[in-house]
């Protein structure tokens, strides 16, 4: 699992997308979103999107979902909208939206009990190994929990090497300390989850 956060412009843009919508504001869009299409009752769907919307709105975004093959939240800043169309024109930095499947290989009717257990997961690491690994571990549950509706334990080789060197440099703001420890956080969390569930390999 590669680590490429040597690169000073992609820490530059990781920090300015963090700075402009933080990771926890955007896990929660997706939560509320995927909420929203899975209500049965159009007051409910309603209700969640209206949440997202207002916590975009503190930030200056707002969003919508492309359906192609897959779902896919898509936020971009509010001032690229106009009647509730993107105007190319106003796009001044392409990097400034931000893209999430909402659709992944887990099972997405199971999304918060996956959440509630990857969270624990994590919050065991903080205990047993520090802050710096806990803040590291619970990324990575938020990672695999909306991207993926999938416990810690079962995460492939190639959806941690895409949290080492996708999701955590675009969407994470670590202290030095903790992007210096993720690949070991990220091996903690995936060991121990394995452990405490008799999965080990």
């Amino acid at each position: 699992m590669a680590n490429e956060h040597d690169s000073p412009a992609v820490d530059t843009a990781a920090e300015a997308n963090a700075a402009e919508l933080p990771a926890e504001v955007i896990a929660e869009v997706e939560t509320l979103t995927r909420r929203a299409r899975r209500a049965v009752d159009d007051n409910e769907a309603a209700a969640y999107r209206e949440a997202r919307g207002e916590l975009l709105a503190a930030h200056g975004f707002t969003a919508r979902v492309r359906d192609d093959e897959r779902a896919v939240l898509v936020l971009h800043p509010a001032e690229w909208v106009e009647d509730g169309t993107v105007r190319p024109e106003r796009i001044d930095d392409i990097d400034r939206g931000i893209e999430r499947p909402l659709e992944g290989v887990g099972d997405p009717d199971d999304w918060e009990r996956v959440g509630e257990h990857n969270e624990a997961v994590a919050e065991e690491i903080a205990e047993a190994h520090g802050p710096d690994h806990g803040a590291n571990a619970r990324q990575l549950a938020t990672f695999l929990s909306n991207h993926y509706a999938k416990p810690i334990e079962d995460a492939t080789e190639a959806e941690l090497t895409e949290f080492l060197t996708d999701y955590y440099k675009r969407n994470v703001w670590p202290t030095d300390d903790q992007k210096a420890v993720v690949e070991e956080s990220v091996r903690l969390a995936v060991e121990h989850a394995r452990r405490v569930t008799g999965r080990e390999r």
